[in-house]
């Protein structure tokens, strides 16, 4: 029986992050962390880098776009 981990710390993420990691810890869809995905860097969107054709993030990329968005706010 496969576990279903729940990523909702720091602690808990892994250092290479998937859209499932993102979308559990922000409490969003996955859907809505592929637009981000999508979204220039730098109009605001998740930096990240491609393995063929999946994206991934580095957690402290992650966690540097997570403090900027609250500093905006």
């Amino acid at each position: 029986m496969k576990k279903n981990k729940e990523y909702s710390t720091w602690e808990s993420l892994p250092d290479t992050l998937t859209a499932m990691h993102i979308s559990q810890f922000l409490g969003i869809s996955r859907r809505r962390v592929y637009e981000l995905l999508q979204i220039r860097t730098d109009k605001g969107g998740i930096p990240h880098f491609r393995i063929g054709a999946s994206k991934r993030v580095e957690k402290e990329d992650f966690r540097q776009w997570v403090t900027q968005l609250k500093e905006k706010n």
